[in-house]
């Protein structure tokens, strides 16, 4: 496998595919796990670096995947790991909703969604926390991400711009003035 780059990629991103119940931010932390510290592709602050450009851009977060395949083996490690972490579950699901829309409504259908929801959440939190141990997120940062996720599950509508302006704003007094 460490011959051939683009056959780790896909032999990595593949199963995470498949697994990706709550989309990108679910794999974070399995993600960096193996990237990081099992298969030593990147180091802490360049996964970290990866994730804040995948962040930056438009698209879907898991974009994260093709920076990732590009640091591995340049422009067709990129396309690769799109392709890994795309296919299979779009095929996956395509052929699942065919499955699922026969049987909707059905008492097993309820109790798998009421499964999953909370498996997703639990995956997502671990990505967050991940990023935040990986960051060596202080008491500051930790205060200021639960403040962010507190305000948005109380305000929904609040727009995203307002709150890194807030963040930056708070961090740039912090640094300035050493409160």
């Amino acid at each position: 496998m460490r011959n051939d780059p683009l056959l780790a990629l896909v032999l990595l991103l593949a199963p995470f595919s498949l697994v990706s119940f709550g989309g990108g931010p679910s794999l974070y932390a399995s993600l960096q796990h193996e990237v990081v510290d099992n298969l030593h592709w990147l180091t802490p602050n360049e996964f970290i670096d990866l994730f804040a450009i995948s962040r930056a851009a438009p698209g879907p977060g898991i974009m994260l995947s093709t920076l990732i395949g590009w640091k591995v083996a340049g422009w067709s490690g990129a396309l690769v790991a799109t392709l890994a972490i795309f296919l299979p579950a779009s095929v996956m699901c395509f052929a699942f909703t065919k499955f699922y829309s026969k049987h909707k409504g059905k008492r097993w259908t309820s109790i798998l969604e009421s499964g999953l929801a909370p498996v997703a959440v639990g995956l997502i939190i671990s990505g967050a926390i991940s990023l935040m141990t990986i960051e060596g997120a202080g008491p500051l940062s930790w205060a200021v991400a639960l403040g962010v996720a507190a305000l948005v599950a109380t305000r929904p509508k609040i727009h995203p711009m307002l709150l890194l302006a807030g963040g930056s704003a708070l961090f740039m007094t912090v640094a300035t003035f050493g409160y």
